[in-house]
């Protein structure tokens, strides 16, 4: 890659929504599962100040909601043999993390982040495997939740099921709401009339579909790609000008953008 192409990737990028509200993130790498290790569980507070420490651009976090409805965070439907949807806070609070962190809940996650205004929380709500109502009601917790700690300028919401996007967009007008998604058909106009602030797809989508880059750029939607560690994978998203890059490996992708 050209040097004067490389520069451009660490230029501030804004994020214009319908609304006019504007936010804006720092460099192009968002950490999947917080910045983590295997000394640093993913999705823990730990992989959150790493995060921060490293100053990514945005860190990734998974939300499900237990049988009492307290919100936490795991990428698994399953923490330690516990189904987090059939078990209590108390249950899982009693299985440690490998660092000996409790499982984090949503507000204790939110709050650490607040800390800073640097690394943006890319909160991911999971689809239950209970019922549509329960993924709906976990979307509209998650929005109260970040309302209520003042952290709406700091969060960004993804998920899988259109639904839960479209609960998120109707509740809070001003969020920036991301599609999640490994099939890609759903194409950008359709996204942004539907009031969404981007496309988070695979890279296998983004070859299918080079076309979906030039259009989200021209309708002023953002974009995403998920999981990228291959070195190779991350010069093509830098090469073809992908927004946001989500890795496992944010410190390989630091060094591709000096």
């Amino acid at each position: 890659m050209k040097r004067s192409s490389l520069a451009l990737t660490i230029v501030y990028f804004t994020l214009v929504l319908n609304s006019g509200f504007s936010q804006t993130l720092k460099n192009k790498i968002i950490a999947h599962r917080g910045a983590w290790n295997t000394a640093i569980p993913e999705n823990s507070i730990a992989s959150l100040n790493r995060a921060i420490a490293l100053q990514c651009g945005g860190t990734e976090f998974d939300v499900w909601m237990t049988a009492d409805s307290i919100l936490v965070i795991n990428h698994d439907p399953v923490h330690k043999g516990l189904r987090i949807e059939a078990s209590t806070y108390k249950e899982l609070a009693a299985k440690k993390l490998n660092n000996g962190e409790t499982i984090p809940t949503l507000e204790e996650y939110i709050l650490a982040g607040k800390s800073q205004n640097f690394t943006r929380l890319i909160l991911e709500i999971k689809t239950s495997g209970i019922s549509k109502e329960r993924t709906l009601k976990l979307a509209e917790k998650c929005v109260q939740t970040v309302k209520r700690l003042k952290a709406a300028n700091l969060v960004d919401y993804i998920s899988f099921d259109y639904d839960a996007c479209l609960k998120v967009i109707e509740l809070e007008r001003k969020a920036a709401v991301s599609f999640l998604h490994w099939k890609g058909d759903i194409p950008p106009a359709k996204l942004k009339e539907d009031g969404f602030a981007g496309l988070d797809y695979t890279l296998d989508v983004y070859k299918q579909h080079p076309e979906y880059i030039h259009q989200a750029r021209k309708l002023g939607l953002k974009t995403n790609v998920w999981t990228i560690n291959d070195e190779k994978d991350m010069k093509w998203c830098l090469e073809n000008n992908i927004d946001y890059i989500t890795t496992d490996k944010p410190e390989r992708l630091f060094k591709l953008l000096k």
